[in-house]
């Protein structure tokens, strides 16, 4: 059978051409990302594979439709970047792919660490040649109480690895999946020195951390984000970063991300306003989405993706 794959980099399109003959599949591949211009490249294919880079337009969908695509396969665990009800309205399935956990959930801790230990400004000042100790000290996780949003299968391996530290957990989720110490959402932001998202974006958890709820945390608490961009307001962060109220935030997503993360923005300007004045913040970490890329996690990003397409022709169950 064949496959089209849209926005694929050279890594997993390497990937792609080592894994699909195992499965019997020819893969079509490009670098673009699905749209009406590209529609030809999946004549022929049922299936196709797309990243989660770029949003896929509702016409493209119903071109896809039109142009006999039935299912489609996307390298990422969130859907946000595709209107799922209306490519089922016409007529295509939509599934996503799993991948190891601990690729973000590692991540995950080192930019705990990271913000706690103040590390932005003690490797800015080595990198100047400036050796003095700062004036501000780290904390230890051990002394910290981290509250856990989302308990799915990376919010689970982040309660996990933090058990090895010591400190107190609090957990906050609509389905508590895990043995956990799980508080309601206002208690859990009142009472945590850092706050860590991990549930899936979707118009009930859209800017989950309002102005309101950001106004419940602790003075001086962090804010980690390596989830989706739009579970955070931004502008309200920003207000409570610049005031000093709170300690710090290390983001891997954000608001508007899309066309500057990934992207070689070096001699060009950066549109986004809000991005520029947190990465100006001495104690803000910015990193363009990259917590998924391991080895590990795009292998098996690859692999499950042409496993979707293989289960969803054969009519079995598919992610």
């Amino acid at each position: 059978m064949g496959i089209t794959i849209y926005g694929c980099g050279q890594d997993e399109a390497v990937l792609f051409r080592e894994m699909a003959p195992r499965f019997g599949v020819m893969p079509t591949i490009t670098e673009a990302a699905v749209s009406e211009a590209n529609i030809e490249l999946a004549f022929g294919n049922r299936c196709i594979s797309v990243g989660h880079k770029t949003q896929v337009t509702n016409p493209t969908l119903l071109a896809l439709s039109r142009a006999g695509v039935a299912y489609i396969s996307t390298r990422s665990i969130g859907y946000n970047h595709i209107n799922v009800k209306y490519a089922e309205s016409v007529g295509i399935a939509v599934g996503n792919v799993a991948y190891s956990p601990d690729s973000v959930a590692d991540y995950t801790l080192m930019l705990m660490l990271m913000s706690v230990r103040n590390a932005k400004s003690i490797i800015r000042r080595a990198d100047a040649h400036d050796y003095r100790l700062s004036d501000v000290r780290g904390k230890e996780l051990r002394d910290l109480t981290i509250g856990v949003i989302g308990t799915g299968r990376i919010g689970i391996a982040v309660l996990d690895r933090l058990q090895g530290f010591g400190c107190p957990i609090l957990a906050y989720d609509n389905r508590p999946k895990a043995t956990a110490d799980y508080v309601p959402l206002d208690e859990l932001l009142q009472r945590s020195d850092i706050v860590t998202l991990h549930t899936p974006l979707n118009a009930g958890t859209h800017h989950l951390l309002n102005r309101q709820r950001i106004a419940q945390m602790k003075d001086g608490a962090f804010i980690i984000n390596t989830g989706r961009g739009s579970l955070l307001d931004t502008e309200a962060l920003l207000s409570a970063l610049e005031s000093g109220r709170l300690g710090g935030a290390a983001l891997d997503v954000l608001e508007g991300e899309e066309g500057i993360f990934y992207a070689d923005c070096r001699n060009k300007p950066i549109e986004s306003k809000p991005l520029l004045r947190l990465q100006e913040l001495p104690n803000v970490l910015i990193s363009p989405h990259t917590a998924y890329y391991t080895d590990h996690a795009l292998s098996d990003t690859v692999e499950n993706s042409l496993i979707n397409c293989l289960n969803f022709e054969s009519g079995k169950q598919y992610g």
